[in-house]
């Protein structure tokens, strides 16, 4: 069943004449008869009582029509829905992020955004940077702002800003003496780390292994909050960005000199697939937002 005979079969329903019908349609009037013809074999009943030239709904014709007519509406309510949905002036934008973000740089971009576009709205999620890639591939997501370790193929990524990572003691630890360090230097203390569902792991990971050591892990936390407030009660030390989730009155936060310990964050989106214009419009305001050309 095609779309243009159920359009042929409403508007013949509607006026009850095949040629003038066919002439509504800018089509023949044998191609209309055909057309009615076959979709009344495909559904095994005849929709219509022909009596002469004149053609009349069956009582069979007005219990199709009465379908078509609801299907008619709810694609068009679907149409609508999309056009809504997409529209850039009054769309929405689901939006995935690190959990850390979610303190003031989500914020601070979604009040900034909203005072120029208050009639977009955003479903937002937060999860790791693993399950952000997976919500990214199968599609329940539009956006993404994530720490990219690995490329991948399927996922576009467009480095923002970048955060610098410190080393963070307790007040009273012997290492809170000093402002900056060499990372080596905390080769032998007790680390609390991530768990490895966080891309913190792996960058932590990453940057001992360029001091020359593997971190001594006592301890792994899901996320900032949890592992700063164990360094805090002095069970370890631990590297992480400097967010206002830190109880900076129990922790020394100190620059690692050597080597520069940072991360990037990114915005993502998922390659060869359909961005909407609200969504792009939301992307290009991120890239003015923090200077990127």
């Amino acid at each position: 069943m095609e779309w243009d005979q159920i359009n042929y079969f409403q508007t013949v329903a509607r006026v009850e004449h095949i040629t003038l019908a066919a002439k509504q349609l800018s089509i023949s009037q044998p191609a209309l008869s055909r057309s009615i013809a076959k979709l009344e074999d495909e559904l095994g009943v005849q929709l219509f009582d022909r009596k002469g030239r004149n053609i009349f709904l069956n009582r069979y014709g007005k219990m199709f029509l009465h379908r078509v007519e609801q299907s008619i509406k709810q694609i068009e309510i679907g149409k609508q829905e999309i056009w809504d949905e997409i529209h850039p002036d009054h769309g929405i934008i689901s939006l995935s992020f690190i959990p850390s973000l979610g303190i003031s740089v989500i914020p601070e971009i979604l009040s900034t955004y909203h005072k120029q576009h208050s009639t977009i709205k955003f479903q937002l999620h937060q999860a790791s940077n693993r399950e952000i890639v997976d919500q990214l591939k199968s599609r329940k997501i539009d956006l993404a702002l994530i720490t990219l370790l690995h490329e991948d193929k399927e996922v576009i990524w467009r480095p923002l800003f970048t955060e610098e990572l410190f080393l963070i003691t307790s007040l009273d630890h012997p290492l809170a003496d000093y402002n900056e360090i060499d990372l080596a230097m905390i080769k032998n203390e007790p680390f609390i780390s991530f768990k490895n569902v966080n891309e913190l792991q792996t960058i932590i990971n990453h940057l001992c292994q360029k001091a020359g050591f593997s971190p001594n892990v006592v301890f792994e936390g899901e996320d900032i909050g949890t592992v700063s407030g164990l360094v805090g009660a002095k069970l370890g030390v631990s590297l992480v960005p400097d967010i206002q989730v830190l109880d900076k009155s129990k922790i020394k936060l100190i620059r690692v000199k050597n080597p520069i310990c940072k991360r990037q964050i990114g915005a993502a989106w998922l390659k060869d697939s359909y961005t909407s214009p609200v969504v792009e419009r939301f992307i290009q305001f991120i890239y003015r937002l923090f200077q990127i050309n």
